[in-house]
């Protein structure tokens, strides 16, 4: 039930930015700034703040058993996604949008927020490994499978970016014991509680610029979405709630694995491809979001 509300919270935040959108408070423009403020100051501080202001502890053990979940799991969905587009027969010219959203679920925009109002501040420090390790992912296999041939290399020097960068100052202060004055404590709590509305607003503002229509009309994308949202995270929970026995940690699991394809999607096959395929990638995007304010209560019923 907890889950059910937090998700409807997060669904009145993007309607409060399609709203926006379509009165023109709002635009891309507008959209793309608010993006740069979650992204490099509200999503690290976010990770920061769980570990500086929260109460819980972690064990070392625990933090390795979390590093081999994620490797496991994200490792798992890199090699799903090559199997998906066949499975779905899939155009060749489209593969690789397809590979993409399967591999690289929304962990940042939408996972966190998500894992925070859930499971609490604590479980952040279980999803920084997540976000370390798919921000290698997404940054070399996710560019190298979206790419056009001969459009260019792997941006190897992304991989460090402010998102890794946040989960590494997390992890060092928590294992280090690190004190931290009041006023940093706070300044990441207040930042961090940005992260929620703005990066929903910034979804709701991009659906504006897709006919709904158009959405679930495409009898390919909806099942496709359908079998990402709920079939695959469903089975894949049903073994890990099997191996693993720590509650929060499989709750975790089950936001990395039932979350909507990755806001970076859409502007990896925009920088990379074709604009068909750009479009077609911002369409998996709007729809497994909207989706996903449904599937993803429907997920943690069945597995828990």
């Amino acid at each position: 039930m907890l889950l059910l509300q937090q998700m409807i919270v997060l669904f009145i935040y993007i309607l409060i930015g399609y709203g926006a959108a379509r009165k023109g408070v709002m635009d891309e423009t507008f959209s793309k700034k608010i993006s740069w403020i979650v992204v490099n100051a509200a999503n690290p501080a976010l990770t920061i703040s769980a570990v500086v202001n929260g109460d819980g502890t972690i064990k070392g053990e625990e933090l390795i058993l979390t590093a081999v979940a994620a490797f496991v799991i994200l490792g798992g969905m890199v090699l799903l996604s090559l199997v998906m587009p066949f499975l779905f027969c899939v155009k060749r010219k489209h593969q690789g949008v397809y590979r993409l959203m399967s591999a690289f679920n929304n962990i940042g925009f939408m996972g966190y927020p998500v894992i925070a109002a859930v499971y609490g501040q604590e479980a952040l420090l279980y999803a920084a490994i997540f976000s370390m390790l798919f921000n290698v992912l997404m940054y070399t296999y996710g560019i190298w499978t979206v790419q056009e041939k001969g459009s260019g290399g792997i941006e190897l020097g992304k991989i460090f970016n402010i998102g890794v960068i946040g989960s590494l100052i997390a992890i060092v202060i928590y294992l280090a014991g690190i004190p931290t004055p009041e006023f940093f404590n706070t300044t990441m709590a207040g930042l961090s509680g940005l992260t929620a509305p703005l990066s929903m607003m910034v979804i709701g503002i991009s659906l504006t610029s897709i006919r709904l229509k158009e959405l679930f009309t495409d009898i390919r994308l909806l099942l496709y979405s359908l079998t990402k949202l709920l079939v695959l995270p469903v089975l894949v929970m049903l073994v890990i709630v099997r191996v693993i026995e720590n509650e929060m940690l499989c709750g975790v699991c089950m936001i990395m694995v039932a979350t909507p394809a990755a806001s970076m999607t859409a502007m990896l096959a925009q920088q990379y491809a074709d604009e068909e395929s750009a479009k077609l990638a911002a369409k998996g995007v709007a729809l497994t979001t909207l989706l996903s304010v449904v599937t993803i209560p429907i997920v943690s019923a069945v597995v828990f």
